[in-house]
């Protein structure tokens, strides 16, 4: 009988397979350990630190998500010396670029009254554009820490916003490398990269061009896998709040692969759109259609009553009216020429289903096998 590998995290013995890191275990027996850069799918890099654990015999604190759990080893995550190197790390971070997101520049205001006040204040360009949805903010709360520790440090480098869909804003970047790891490793597009070194380091495109220019296809998925404010969808940026909308999950109809997305709903317009992680066909992934082409459900160009002509001009009509118009029609044609003088044309921007159906309707009730789809509809 094989020996059972067990890990002992916070005194509580937990099994783990070969090849798991410490933050696996924890993670999968709900211990939450922090992170910054740790990117599901993606290769673990132990960037931030500010996954650190402490391991009974180690000489120093090891970044969870890159160190393998091993038989017997002894965890610790919450210990003083653990808090005080994230406490360190985030102070770091904070100081480093444009963090307003109500943890910095306090001015010894009472800490509960500062973060009412940014809470409910009409202008939110004074906050950071993803403030309330911000894995740097959530952790600057958790441990109470803001950046004045230390000198501030600006960035070198001007935001971009001359592409249609992303604004990068370098000073709020923490180049935690998910971006990059998320462009090659989870779409592989291979689009962007670390540039330049030291403090003039900087996640750039191919020949440090903008997006537009470069080799990006806009699928959106670094803008996803960015725990801070450093890239925003273009139409959303300082236009809504997560707190004032609803995520309703529904299939992408873009194609027929059937991804599964997010609609961020806001006084019923869809302001935003994600992927839904963790589920199948695109385990959170969108294409540039899929993430962006929304704009179109809310033009005033659709229309949303069936139009008959009559004398070279169109009328408004019922549903009833129209589709009895159509039915009748179809059964005239029918009767009169047959039914292989019918084709049904789908489409490959509806779903599979809505495509089945189609067929359905022309095979067992049109006796038509004329059926094909034109992918521009």
């Amino acid at each position: 009988m094989a020996l059972q590998n067990i890990i002992i995290v916070n005194g509580n013995e937990f099994s783990f397979e070969p090849g798991e890191s410490i933050l696996d275990v924890a993670q999968r027996n709900s211990i939450d350990i922090p992170t910054l850069c740790h990117l599901k799918g993606a290769s673990p890099t132990g960037a931030c630190r500010v996954c650190v654990v402490e391991i009974e015999g180690a000489r120093s604190l090891v970044a969870s998500c890159a160190a393998p759990a091993a038989n017997n080893m002894v965890v610790r995550t919450e210990t003083a010396k653990v808090i005080t190197a994230r406490r360190m790390v985030l102070q770091l971070l904070l100081s480093s670029g444009n963090h307003n997101c109500a943890v910095s520049g306090s001015a010894g205001q009472n800490w509960t009254e500062f973060q009412m006040k940014a809470q409910q204040t009409e202008d939110t360009a004074e906050l950071c554009p993803v403030w309330g949805d911000c894995k740097l903010q959530d952790l600057a709360f958790r441990y109470q820490v803001n950046g004045e520790r230390f000198n501030p440090t600006d960035t070198p480098y001007p935001m971009e916003t001359v592409n249609p869909f992303i604004v990068r804003d370098f000073s709020r970047c923490v180049q935690c490398g998910r971006c990059v790891q998320a462009c090659n490793e989870v779409q592989v597009n291979q689009a962007i990269h670390y540039g330049y070194r030291g403090a003039g380091t900087k996640i750039i495109a191919a020949g440090d061009r903008p997006y537009k220019d470069s080799d990006c296809v806009f699928c959106g998925e670094c803008v996803q896998a960015c725990p801070v404010g450093a890239l925003v969808e273009k139409d959303a940026r300082y236009q809504v709040r997560p707190w004032e909308t609803q995520k309703v999950r529904t299939t992408c109809t873009y194609c027929g692969v059937g991804c599964q997305l997010y609609l961020h709903v806001k006084d019923d317009r869809i302001v935003k759109i994600s992927g839904v992680p963790d589920v199948a066909p695109n385990y959170g992934s969108l294409c540039v259609k899929g993430r962006f082409g929304y704009d179109f459900i809310d033009s005033p160009d659709r229309l949303t009553t069936p139009l008959i002509k009559e004398n070279g001009e169109f009328r408004e009509a019922s549903w009833d009216e129209a589709l009895d118009l159509v039915a009748r029609k179809l059964g005239n044609i029918k009767t009169e020429f047959g039914p292989d003088s019918i084709g049904v044309l789908t489409s490959a921007r509806i779903s599979n289903e809505e495509n089945y159906v189609a067929q359905k309707f022309a095979r067992a009730v049109l006796k038509t096998n004329n059926v094909d789809h034109c992918a521009r509809l």
